[in-house]
């Protein structure tokens, strides 16, 4: 037999976590699946020091554990394991894990977003030291520092424009010989005099045993190698949300497979809502995150006195 809940939250995270400490607390009594990276993005981060309440800052999985904890205080029932399949063509619906059927009134998908890595083992070796895909996270750390980002598009102009406001220097490294970003975004970064660019330059190690101390690069014309010193690295090559077992049963952006929402949190589906970064490709921060975990457990709310 199915096991029947009210409300299944899929995902963690500061949405996740919010959804569940808001729904626990209107006495919805959620079920929440953390999924295979319990706590989101923020686990793999170290200092966070732009979460209010925290004015020395904190780490990034100690915030996460705090958002557990007070989601389980009010009653919230939390399983590490991830959500494989799920069917929202009907009431109630069902979702799989682990082979087991959970049916649900309700849900609220918080499974977040990842940002694209360029796969070396260094760069995975020296995240959180160095080594960053969120330069409004992080780029205050690099205060007076020599920096490189990586990408040509919107978000990564976006992030050395930014940088130039904490960094010595900004390196742009791009492996094509012109940038994918709007022209405004390139007009203006071209015209602030600590950014400078690289063409067609591939990023083929980070350098650091500690920390990151220099990046290794091959220039894909002319294949010649060269390393640049610099103390930190914003990986900007794109995100993508975590949405493919979604995909059919609910709505998405067709070019970037976001979760389509509506009136706050709904999406396509009736009793069915999106909070954190599944849906929010604008700001991406912990903040914004929580709030909109917040949003969907009050829709919720109001969604089951309504019918």
């Amino acid at each position: 037999m199915p096991d029947e809940k009210q409300l299944i939250i899929i995902g963690s995270g500061p949405a996740g976590y919010t959804a569940g400490i808001y729904a626990s607390r209107a006495q919805i009594k959620p079920l929440l699946f953390t999924g295979e990276e319990p706590g989101g993005q923020l686990i793999g981060t170290t200092e966070v020091e732009n979460y209010p309440g925290f004015e020395d800052g904190v780490q990034g999985p100690e915030l996460m554990q705090k958002f557990r904890k007070q989601a389980e205080k009010f009653g919230a029932e939390i399983m590490d394991a991830k959500v494989d399949k799920v069917d929202f063509k009907e009431r109630p619906f069902k979702i799989w894990s682990a082979d087991k059927e959970y049916n649900a009134n309700i849900v609220i998908i918080a499974t977040g977003a990842s940002a694209v890595w360029l796969g070396l083992e260094n760069e995975a070796r020296l995240k959180g030291r160095g080594v960053s895909s969120c330069a409004t996270c992080d780029g205050f750390f690099f205060k007076n520092k020599d920096v490189v980002v990586v990408g040509g598009g919107d978000v990564a102009l976006e992030d050395a424009i930014f940088l130039t406001k904490v960094a010595k220097s900004v390196k742009v490294i791009h492996r094509r010989d012109e940038l994918r970003a709007s022209e405004f975004m390139q007009a203006r970064a071209k015209k602030n005099k600590k950014i400078e660019f690289m063409w067609n330059t591939d990023v083929i190690d980070v350098l650091g045993k500690d920390k990151v101390e220099a990046v290794r690069v091959k220039n894909n014309q002319t294949n010649e190698e060269s390393e640049i010193k610099c103390e930190g690295v914003f990986v900007a090559i794109g995100h993508h949300p975590n949405t493919e077992i979604f995909k059919g049963q609910i709505e998405v952006d067709k070019k970037k497979g976001y979760i389509i929402v509506h009136d706050g949190s709904k999406t396509s589906v009736e009793g069915v809502f999106a909070a954190g970064d599944v849906h929010d490709f604008n700001y991406r921060q912990a903040v914004t995150a929580a709030g909109f975990g917040c949003m969907a457990a009050m829709d919720c709310e109001r969604w089951l006195e309504e019918n």
